[in-house]
Order: structure tokens, then sequence, then C-alpha cells
């Protein structure tokens, strides 16, 4: 029995399922890019680690996510409905593949790679055609200075997932690969177009519109992170080129295309940092755990890996000191991130103390 007015456990369960977070799939997604990075640089230990820890976060996740379409349908369809939560159904796309590519890269595990790449295309289809069909013809809508946020450059992140993992598993595929790549291609040139669509509007909230401490949330790292992962997803591509004649014909465009991104990824980095300095020592804005912190870890983790792979794919050497170093800043935000997220499911768990009357 609740003492206090305090819910019990079970009650407090249903609760968190009916609202569970839709993007929460970005701790997978941050997990599974931080153990990436850190097998490129080459530590030990810790990518194994954190591939076990993301499959069983990965099915934790699942099972929320199944018990809420079940028990909860109208809360999802609000969800996917909504402009501020929507664009959180993307990260199961990415959380996907990104799983799939750690298990390709990581585990050298080419099966799982394949099964998830298809369970991710399928997610992708449904999610993405479904969120932008339902903000699309609704009738009222909200301003763009409250309607749109980084998490909507996550349909970006998402579209790049999918060409990373092709790409990966193209030369598994046999007699296929020309498909599979061309795929993959067509992939990378999607998202590129929808990050310079989204963050075009973005750009334009931050300097034009009413910026506040409350509405500068940690998802707005996926303005790095967007341009980031397609700094993989072009580097993977060069670097598999080989697979196939018409990649090698586009050489010139991948590499001038992906440094152009990789040069804007950069070019955030120190913006952000000084944003969330204001935010949090200027204004002095709480710090607490908040599942969209999740979104901010990502960022970095891919950062640190596609500086690695682009080094690799434009023969730049020089340019592995930046991951060599940019790794433990990933490393940090895993951790404190990971302590927050356990703080949390702690403080859920057991009761308040009860206060004498």
């Amino acid at each position: 029995m609740a003492l206090n007015g305090e819910k019990p456990f079970s009650g407090r369960l249903r609760q968190g399922i009916a609202h569970l977070f839709p993007g929460y799939f970005a701790l997978v997604m941050a997990t599974g890019i931080v153990s990436i990075a850190t097998f490129l640089l080459q530590i030990p230990v810790l990518p194994w680690l954190l591939l076990a820890i993301n499959v069983i976060a990965y099915i934790i996740l699942w099972l929320l996510t199944l018990v809420r379409l079940v028990a909860y349908f109208p809360n999802v369809v609000a969800d996917l409905q909504s402009h501020a939560r929507g664009p959180g159904f993307f990260t199961l796309v990415a959380g996907t593949c990104v799983l799939g590519s750690q298990f390709v890269v990581v585990a050298g595990n080419y099966s799982l790679g394949k099964v998830l790449w298809g369970l991710g295309l399928f997610l992708w289809v449904v999610i993405l055609y479904t969120f932008f069909t339902a903000v699309t013809v609704q009738e009222k809508k909200p301003s763009l200075d409250t309607g749109i946020n980084g998490a909507w450059l996550i349909a970006a992140v998402a579209t790049q997932s999918i060409s990373v993992l092709g790409t990966l598993i193209a030369s598994q595929v046999a007699g296929r690969q020309e498909v599979l790549l061309f795929l993959a291609l067509s992939m990378y040139l999607l998202g590129c177009m929808l990050y310079i669509s989204i963050i075009t509007l973005i750009f334009y909230r931050f300097t034009f519109l009413e910026f506040t401490i409350a509405t500068l949330t940690p998802p707005y790292w996926i303005n790095m992170g967007a341009v980031a992962i397609t700094t993989l997803a072009g580097s993977t591509l060069i670097l598999n080129a080989s697979l196939w004649p018409f990649l090698q014909e586009l050489l010139p465009f991948l590499k001038g295309f992906t440094l152009f991104f990789w040069a804007t990824g950069s070019w955030w980095i120190p913006w952000l940092f000084i944003l969330g300095a204001w935010r949090h020592l200027y204004k002095r804005y709480p710090l607490s755990y908040d599942p969209q912190y999740w979104g901010m870890v990502f960022p970095l983790g891919m950062y640190t890996a596609c500086t690695f792979r682009l080094a690799q794919a434009l023969d730049l050497p020089f340019l592995l000191v930046v991951p060599r170093y940019f790794v433990y800043v990933a490393l940090v935000a895993w951790a404190a991130a990971s302590i927050g997220l356990l703080y949390a499911l702690v403080k859920n768990v057991i009761p308040a103390p009860l206060h004498p009357q």
C-alpha cells in the first residue's frame, strides 16, 4: 500500500510507459556510436561492454514501446501528430541501424546487421511518411518558434543511419551489391536534403525569433550530430567505392560534399558549447537528468567516429588527432547521462521516506 499519497511502483510504471518519451532510443544511438568510436580507436574492453549494454537497452526499450503501442495506443497517435514529440520516433530507426552497425563493426556479425537494416528500413518508411503526413494535414499548427527544435533533424540522422549500415553490409550481399549501394547512396543524398531543409528553419529560429533558456534543449546538439552522421555515411561510401564502378565515378563529388558536412559539424561544436555555458552557467538553469540528454551524447560520439573515418577516406592522417582526444569527451558525456539515468530509475523504484505528521 502506498502511504502519504505516494503512488505504488506498479502505478508509476504504468504512468511511465503511458508517457514514455518517444526519443528514448537515442540511448541506443549514443551507446552504439560510442562503442564504435572506442573500437576504431582500439580502446580495449569498452566496445564489447557497450555492445552488451546496448543489446539489453534495445530489448527493454522495444518491450516498453510495444506495451505502450498496445495498451496506450491513443498516446502513441497523439505523439506522432505532435511537432514537439513526434520527431523522437525517428530514434527507433536510427537506434536500430546504429546497433546494426555496432554488430558489424565491433562483432563482425553481418547476419544481425542485415536483419537490423531490414527492420530499420521498414521503420523508416512507416515513421517518416506517417509523421510528415500527420503534421502536414493538421488544421491547427504551432508557430515556428514553438513547433521546431533540433529533434526534427533526427529524420536526417535516421536516413543516414540506413545509408551507413547498408554500405557496411553491401559486401556480404552476393549479386545485389549494386542495388544496395544505390539505395545507400540515395539515402545519403536524401539525408543531405533533409538536413539542409530543416537546419535552415532552425537557424532562422535561432537568430531571428525569441530565444530563451527553456527552449535551448539538448536535442539542439543534433544540429551537429546530423552532419556528423552525414560525414560518416559519405566516408563509408568512399571507403567502399571499389565495390561499384559507379561510386568510383562519383568519388570527387562524394569527397567534396562529405568534407563540406564535416566542416559544418565542426563549426557547430564551439557555438553549442557556448550556448550551453550561457544556459547553465550564466543563466543558472538547473542541470538535471533528462532523456533528451542522450541526444547530446550521440553527436559527440558520432563526431569522433566520423572524423576517424573521414581521415581514412580522404587520406588525411593529421585529422586523427581529433578523435583521439574527442572520444574522451564522448565517454564522459555517456557516463554522466548513464549516472543520471540510474539515479532517476532508483528514485522511481525506491519510495520517498515517510515524513512525520
